[in-house]
């Protein structure tokens, strides 16, 4: 039985109509919701951890100034 008759399964019918008339917006929301919320804690983590790299070259960059500016 290679070919599916919709007389034969008339729940498969039923089941097309509701899919239909089934509201997919809240589901779309909660996806985009979830891949938004993930996007934000990898954002939040690199820049956490980029945060602290770029502090101290800040650091190291205003001690050679000071340190230049003290020469001069």
């Amino acid at each position: 039985m290679n070919h599916v008759d919709k007389t034969t399964f008339p729940s498969f019918t039923l089941m097309a109509r509701w899919c239909r008339l089934t509201p997919r917006r809240g589901q779309t929301l909660v996806e985009y919701a979830l891949i938004l919320a993930i996007i934000s804690v990898v954002a939040i983590g690199v820049m956490i951890s980029l945060g602290k790299q770029v502090s101290g070259v800040y650091s190291t960059i205003t001690s050679v100034v000071a340190s230049a500016a003290a020469s001069h």
